[in-house]
């Protein structure tokens, strides 16, 4: 294909994609009153349950119709995520050899289970994060959060989570690409176990030691699988490469 006619592909992909994400973000639309129900139930909590005012403001006329559509726009985009992703795959597909086909595609398929695990994880424990930051608000008090900025830390916060859990899939990535070795990904558990601990104590309450662990010891049990699976690949490595050189002597 001429430089032209990868443009013109690019374009139809990229339309097919906002087109999907348009429709889904419309369905979205319908279910954001839902949607900013469930994520506004924790603070809703904290101020039922404590000696503290929490409530949610709308700061301009918008406001309120703009929290709505970044809703729907980010339902959409989440629902639709395995379609674009997809459109991303079929086009960059011609420019691949055989082996870099199947490490995109064991990435793709690997990373995107993952990634709404994580989401969900961090769906369940953003209930505590919400307690915990609202708690160092003194009794008596009144916590004022306006729309936005309350869907963006969620939002945020969900997504980081997700992310979080994806990261072990990128340690393989790099030791298929030879940038780590299983043996160094091994030799830093210690510094890895305490980064995820350190995270997970930060995302859960210090008093809910149950929920830290119950968030630790899934990523904690990735890292070791992609340590694993390093392990496995370096092995195979070393005999194609033992073969190879008994060949050539």
């Amino acid at each position: 294909m001429s430089l032209g006619e990868h443009l013109v592909e690019f374009r139809r992909r990229l339309f097919l994609s906002a087109a999907v994400i348009a429709v889904a973000a419309v369905g979205g639309f319908l279910v954001a009153d839902a949607v900013w129900a469930a994520l506004s139930t924790p603070l809703n909590a904290v101020a039922a349950t404590s000696h503290r005012l929490a409530q949610i403001n709308y700061t301009s006329i918008s406001e309120a119709f703009d929290t709505k559509i970044a809703i729907a726009m980010t339902v959409g985009l989440v629902a639709t995520s395995p379609f674009w992703l997809w459109q991303i795959w079929a086009f960059i597909t011609p420019a691949l050899v055989r082996r870099e086909k199947a490490y995109v595609l064991g990435f793709l398929g690997t990373a995107i289970p993952l990634f709404f695990a994580g989401c969900f994880a961090g769906w369940w424990v953003f209930p505590h994060v919400v307690e915990l930051m609202t708690g160092f608000a003194p009794d008596g008090t009144t916590t004022l959060l306006t729309a936005r900025y309350y869907l963006d830390f969620s939002i945020k916060f969900i997504l980081a989570i997700g992310i979080g859990f994806v990261l072990p899939v990128f340690i393989v990535l790099l030791n298929f690409t030879r940038v780590l070795s299983a043996r160094s990904i091994l030799k830093g558990w210690r510094w890895a176990i305490v980064l995820i601990t350190t995270f997970t104590a930060l995302a859960t309450p210090a008093a809910d030691v149950i929920s830290m662990f119950l968030l630790a010891i899934p990523m904690v049990a990735l890292y070791f699988l992609a340590a694993g699976v390093a392990a496995i690949h370096d092995r195979r490595l070393a005999r194609r490469e033992a073969a190879a050189l008994g060949a050539l002597s």
